[in-house]
């Protein structure tokens, strides 16, 4: 089903430009493509793992749709698992979820949900083929899967690929091009920002991967006209939500409407619940109740008002200070205005203090100069005493994890490690 339709799409733009390696000048036809693909079959066995960020990622998916294989993705580096079982009937595709709060999992796909995905998040986003993906975000990763492999190869829409993602990557990438559309993470927009390197060729500019900040969202409309549009989505169920506004929000929470044939409920822990014809079929090889007949059932809290969704939280990183939930994200929205702090996480570690539960830790990438004392009086102003950090932890910058996530499970882990809490 998924060659059929590419074997469709190519065969109407057999002409017309597909994808470009900027680094290399290495440029394809949707017809090239086509024939490249099939003039060397796939590697033997029963699964293709395409790695990197180059034609040959997609030419590795191309080739084992025609041969039937089933596709897993991965990162650069990252070893080959070795599977043992089978995967329920009809699934073609794996992916990996992003390990935000626990260990990686996979989520079976069947081609319709695969077919399903692009077509919503096409319709929704109005991508189309006369604007190139310029690609920067990871090919392997759901996010780019679904927004830069599954458009080329389903829609014809070309994907130029940058190279890398440093701000000199984009301007060269950008240069004599024609209109753009970019899909990355708040931490890119951020750093091309500063750097002033944001291609006035864009003319749709997609943020997801993490909350993006209205500071930010604000900062680059204002310098630049160009609205960042947040979107949210899921590793097992492909988009969910959608801002699709042309001006930016005043609502940090808010993650816009849902994606078009996506419906959008809460459940009784008021938890967002997800029902399309994207949703994937099970995890694999060990399935869960959160996952099955069409429905996915997150952990992230959430409202629903006038049509829009709005965000609060994660149920698994509530932060239990005696007795006394608080959710993260309340204590960042509030850091995050402080003119000299650029990101933070916020997360609780356990206290040397029994009765009181858990101490809440910031970690603050902020300006040179930047200190707790002062931190902590701009929170009392805004937050009860409570809810207000104990510990303070400043770094250089957030980095996402290799899948382009900001894990506060791995950055609480890294805080332990060395050793920086006192309570």
């Amino acid at each position: 089903m998924l060659y059929d339709r590419w074997r469709q799409i190519a065969n109407g733009n057999r002409k017309q430009p597909a994808i470009e390696e900027v680094a290399s000048g290495r440029r394809m036809t949707f017809g090239q493509l086509a024939a490249a693909a099939e003039t060397s079959l796939a590697c033997g066995g029963d699964w293709a793992f395409p790695q990197g960020t180059t034609v040959d990622f997609v030419l590795a998916v191309l080739r084992a749709w025609q041969s039937g294989q089933v596709v897993c993705p991965l990162e650069p580096g990252q070893a080959e698992p070795a599977f043992d079982g089978s995967l329920p009937s009809g699934a073609v595709h794996l992916k990996t979820t992003s390990a935000t709060t626990a260990t990686s999992r996979y989520v079976a796909f069947t081609a319709e949900q695969l077919i399903s995905d692009a077509v919503n998040i096409v319709q929704t986003m109005g991508l189309r083929p006369d604007w190139s993906n310029l690609g920067v975000i990871s090919l392997a990763h759901s996010y780019g899967f679904s927004n830069l492999v599954l458009p080329l190869l389903l829609h014809g829409i070309p994907l130029l690929l940058a190279g890398g993602a440093l701000p000199e990557n984009i301007r060269r990438a950008a240069a004599g091009k024609g209109p753009l559309t970019i899909a990355a993470v708040p931490a890119l927009w951020r750093t091309w920002h500063d750097a002033d390197a944001i291609p006035t060729s864009v003319h749709l500019a997609i943020s997801a991967g993490a909350p993006l900040p209205l500071s930010l969202e604000q900062d680059v409309f204002a310098r630049t006209g160009l609205k960042v549009h947040n979107f949210y989505g899921s590793t097992e169920c492909g988009g969910i939500a959608y801002d699709s506004a042309c001006r930016p929000r005043t609502d940090a929470s808010c993650a816009g409407t849902p994606l078009a044939n996506v419906e959008v409920s809460t459940d009784e822990q008021g938890c967002i619940q997800v029902r399309s014809g994207a949703v994937g079929e099970t995890y694999w090889p060990e399935p869960s109740g959160s996952l099955e007949g069409g429905v996915f059932s997150t952990s992230d809290l959430g409202e629903l008002r006038e049509g829009q969704v709005f965000l609060k939280g994660r149920v698994s990183d509530l932060i239990n200070v005696a007795g006394r939930k608080v959710l993260p994200e309340t204590i960042e929205r509030v850091l995050t205005t402080h003119p000299e702090v650029r990101s933070c996480l916020a997360f609780g570690v356990a206290s040397a203090d029994l009765q009181r539960g858990e101490t809440i830790v910031a970690c603050v990438a902020g300006k040179s100069g930047l200190t707790s004392e002062t931190l902590r009086q701009f929170a009392l102003e805004q937050l009860p005493a409570w809810q207000v950090p104990r510990e303070w932890w400043f770094v250089d910058g957030l980095e996402s994890n290799r899948r382009g996530k900001l894990s506060r499970a791995e950055w609480r882990k890294r805080y332990l490690e060395e050793g920086i809490g006192r309570d």
